[in-house]
């Protein structure tokens, strides 16, 4: 296939979100376009030294932008848009989202100084509009953050139903219940293929309501009389609400610690959300009220170090702090990956005397995701001829195409980062692969994920590093011993010493046994000398440092 969707054909490509949680954009062709679905980002952990922020190659669709109609967003989450202001600049596409996930990303775009460039367009909760050969059309669902919409994309070769994060909640608090009509109405006219969230595929039964974690957090708070933290994502709108409203009914003063959570609330008062609340008090005052009338809701849910909790934990915020018989509770999940990092802020909290309260403790969250049997009732109303599973490991996406088989879907695919699937004219079939690799945020950079600057860092981090300067004359004699740093390798000063006269050693030997004719090569020389200095580190700390010579000639 060329990289031009042809008229009789429509494609399905995702560049990030098949294979993995995170990172989600998917692209589909047909008649010579491409539109695009989501563009987010992951977090980078102790593997990715130095990198932060972690979002899919575009290359494929830079290549092609001439043929990019434009930017659908689903919702407002980091993993959905989070790499709109990273990767913008690459693509100069208008970009479609309904008020509260553009009021969102607005914020994320002035900071990246995009906000005068990007368009932005808002289209209404299950509004429709036209993109080239695409109708397209929102369908309100209900997942954890205002506004999530499933999207309906109608072309003459089919519909696809591409339904972003979601579940089933009888009662979100914030917004409004799935709309569960339109699914069924799109299923009498014919869904081609639906593309579908996989997250808890694995996970029995129901997720669950946040009406039902309102109702336990109004008891649990409720239990305590001194100060209360509560961490949960920023994201989460209904989730400050529901806390809030529970630490109101005590009487406690309310505020918000972190800036990702006060730009949320922003961007939410702006969007018509939360506009029965009172003020949340300032960082500032929370330290002048008494302790049994503080309730904080804080960053921090996943144990990230620079969060608010995790800087009161360490005793390093300037305004707030937490004493013995306070409590923090945790009011979310552990996305996996994070299980270190939340175990070291519970440990931190603890030496504090704090009480933790997690989800195994108490009821205190739900997810955003649906489990099997509202998978298997979506499936139901939808009526897909194709399930593509999306949204999760490959274990998830197995067992997904497990269920939907089991739902009686004609076809299920499973598919991952880079595969162009064919879905129409005929049998789905993977046709093509394209690049789809990673980019990570590195200070002001982005890089090429498994590229040599990261290797090297990597390598650092596990090796430690060596630098070896040696000064010659003109015929290649030493003049002076042999100058040796090292970095990351020995335990004590004493030790680092001994081991740099050993390799200062090593590298005077091997200068000695170099042929005459070689001295003057500095090529030769440096490889030399390195060889020797590495040789001597490694049976030492039986590690092979990164080693570099500094060669000067007299």
């Amino acid at each position: 296939m060329t990289d031009r969707p042809g008229r009789d054909e429509l494609l399905f490509l995702p560049l990030g979100g098949c294979g993995e949680i995170g990172m989600n954009l998917n692209l589909y062709g047909h008649d010579g376009k491409w539109l695009m679905v989501d563009l987010g980002i992951t977090f980078g952990n102790e593997s990715t030294p130095g990198i932060d922020v972690i979002m899919p190659d575009p290359a494929f669709i830079v290549e092609n932008r001439a043929d990019l109609l434009g930017l659908v967003l689903t919702h407002a989450h980091e993993d959905h848009i989070g790499a709109v202001p990273y990767l913008w600049p690459r693509l100069r596409c208008p970009i479609y989202a309904t008020p509260f996930t553009a009021a969102v990303l607005r914020r994320k775009l002035a900071e990246a100084n995009l906000l005068g460039e990007a368009k932005i367009t808002e289209i209404p909760m299950s509004g429709s509009f036209s993109l080239g050969p695409f109708e397209i059309e929102l369908i309100s669902i209900t997942h954890s953050i205002p506004e999530p919409n499933a999207v309906v994309l109608r072309t003459p070769l089919g519909n696809i139903l591409h339904t972003g994060d979601w579940k089933l909640d009888p009662d979100p608090v914030v917004g409004p219940i799935t709309d569960e009509a339109a699914l069924r109405r799109l299923g009498g006219e014919g869904v081609l293929a639906m593309v579908c969230d996989s997250t808890n595929v694995l996970v029995e039964g129901s997720s669950g309501s946040e009406a039902e974690v309102r109702q336990a957090m109004d008891e649990l708070i409720g239990r305590y009389r001194h100060r209360v933290a509560v961490a949960c994502f920023s994201s989460n709108v209904a989730r400050i609400e529901s806390v809030t409203k529970a630490g109101l009914a005590h009487g406690r003063h309310v505020g918000l610690v972190g800036r990702s959570l006060r730009r949320m609330v922003e961007a939410a008062q702006e969007s018509g959300y939360l506009q029965d609340l009172p003020d949340f008090i300032s960082e500032e005052d929370i330290g002048h009220l008494p302790r049994e009338r503080v309730l904080m809701i804080c960053t921090g849910s996943q144990g990230e170090p620079r969060s608010a909790l995790a800087r009161i934990a360490r005793d390093e915020h300037p305004d707030v702090g937490l004493e013995p018989g306070d409590a923090a509770i945790f009011s979310s999940r552990i996305i996996p990956g994070n299980e270190h990092a939340i175990g070291e802020l519970h440990n931190a909290l603890i030496r504090r005397g704090v009480e933790i309260v997690t989800e195994k403790d108490h009821f205190v969250h739900v997810s955003g995701h649906p489990a099997r049997d509202e998978l298997a009732e979506m499936y139901r109303w939808v009526k897909p001829a194709i399930a593509v599973p999306v949204h999760g490991e490959l274990r998830h996406l197995r067992a997904h195409v497990a269920l939907a088989e089991s739902c009686q879907v004609r076809q299920s695919v499973l598919v991952e980062n880079g595969s162009i699937l064919r879905l129409a004219p005929g049998t789905p079939e993977v046709i093509g692969q394209v690049a789809s690799g990673r980019l990570g945020l590195d200070g002001t950079q982005l890089t090429a994920m498994g590229g040599p600057a990261l290797k090297m860092r990597q390598r650092m981090a596990h090796n430690g590093t060596a630098v070896a300067t040696i000064i010659l004359d003109r015929a290649g004699r030493l003049q002076g011993e042999p100058l040796l740093t090292l970095h990351g390798l020995a335990a004590e000063p004493e030790d680092e010493e001994a081991a740099k006269l050993e390799a200062a050693t090593a590298a005077r030997q091997a200068l000695a046994a170099l042929p005459p004719g070689k001295r003057g090569d500095d090529p030769a020389v440096r490889e030399v000398v390195r060889i020797a200095v590495r040789r001597s580190l490694n049976s030492r700390y039986g590690k092979k440092p990164l080693t570099d010579v500094h060669l000067v000639r007299l």
